[in-house]
């Protein structure tokens, strides 16, 4: 193999495939990135056997071939060269890859590229494509939702389901559940629900944001397999086995208490009072007053730890139906309204042991739920 290219891009393919490297001990080779010619283009790809991601590079090949090299020495090694020309050449003989750029020459020992795990290469027909900052936008309101671990595999991972020409995304733990729709462009000629890891969605939106590409998707079920495209990079990630819960079952049809209340005035609020509630098993308390005839509607969110102390913060509310009061986990309420972009958010309450729904004041405020289960808080 011998490639050259610009230093930039280089360091900017390493930064990419580098996200999907893995440090497994038992499987050295997974610590390295497959560096390899394809139609006279540079190719950088890594994986860690949940996710593989590919990147490809502008560059000139006088010499086809592949090489492994150890990813992250790779990585910093080339972004402490100057921005300029580089040129690489990989001995197969000796598996060591010789870099030169301008006046700083280097040899990295490498690995032979066939104990690298194989490309997947996606049929040419049958991606559904979507709007890269639209998919953005879901992924960062639902994927904060799924379990943190791979102990529940299932709830891991967040449900895609394609019908028609929408697109509903689905994330939930024990304790909280994340649904956001969207319209399509164009309708699926047949729909499907896949469950896609949160973490490879999560690196899907990240690659997204910085290219001004649409996102191509590819749902390969003989492999299990989800492969997405946008611009240069290809992501592919395993599936996961298994029925998502019937999320519909899970939200509530009729609501007893209204409240609409300024987004980011109770994100402060929420904030504020978590500080205390740190030493109260991370408990906030809502306390929401209709309107009377001597005081106007208004949400009252406190915080109390029998050796921290207590705080309350006043806000102006809209509130519907009656007073009531309810307590949520903090993290849960800090990490929905920072998915929340609309200037107000609404939630809907039954009762103190009664599911929370939050949605955004909008025109497209059925396209985004959240439900945070109640946390129990003694009289």
């Amino acid at each position: 193999m011998r490639v050259s290219c610009l230093q930039e891009n280089l360091a900017r393919g390493l930064s990419i495939a580098g996200r999907a490297v893995s440090s497994r001990m038992s499987l050295p080779i997974l610590s390295n990135v497959l560096v390899s010619t394809d139609e006279g283009r540079l190719r950088l790809s890594s994986t860690n056997l949940e996710i593989a991601i590919t990147c490809s590079v502008g560059a000139k090949v006088e010499e086809e071939g592949a090489i492994a090299v150890p990813a992250r020495t790779f990585a910093d090694f080339v972004s402490t060269l100057p921005a300029q020309p580089l040129s690489m050449a990989a001995d197969m003989a000796t598996q060591t890859l010789h870099i030169q750029c301008g006046r700083t020459k280097a040899n990295l020992k490498g690995s032979p590229a066939e104990d690298f795990p194989s490309r997947v290469v996606a049929p040419p027909d049958g991606a559904i494509e979507l709007d890269a900052e639209l998919l953005r936008r879901m992924v960062s309101q639902v994927t904060f939702a799924a379990a943190p671990d791979m102990e529940r595999p299932i709830l891991a991972g967040v449900l895609a389901d394609f019908e028609g020409d929408r697109l509903t995304l689905v994330a939930a733990d024990s304790f909280r559940l994340s649904v956001r729709r969207a319209q399509l462009a164009a309708e699926v000629e047949e729909g499907s629900r896949n469950i896609i890891p949160a973490r490879a969605l999560n690196e899907v939106a990240r690659i997204a944001g910085e290219s001004e590409s649409p996102v191509h998707m590819q749902v390969l079920e003989e492999r299990s397999q989800v492969l997405f495209r946008i611009g240069d990079v290809e992501l592919v990630s395993q599936l996961v086995m298994g029925v998502f819960p019937d999320y519909n079952q899970i939200i509530p049809k009729a609501y007893l208490t209204r409240t609409v209340v300024d987004t980011k005035e109770l994100l402060a609020a929420v904030r504020r009072t978590s500080i205390i509630a740190r030493g109260a098993n991370n408990i906030i308390r809502f306390q929401i007053r209709a309107e009377e005839a001597d005081e106007p509607s208004h949400l009252t969110v406190s915080a109390v730890a029998a050796e921290l102390g207590d705080n309350v913060v006043d806000l102006d509310a809209l509130v519907e139906g009656e007073s009531t009061r309810v307590a949520f986990n903090a993290k849960y309420l800090s990490d929905l309204l920072d998915a929340i972009s609309t200037e107000n958010v609404v939630l809907e309450t039954s009762s103190p042991s009664s599911p929370g729904v939050f949605r955004p004041v909008g025109p497209d405020a059925e396209d985004f739920t959240h439900i945070i289960m109640p946390m129990y808080v003694a009289d």
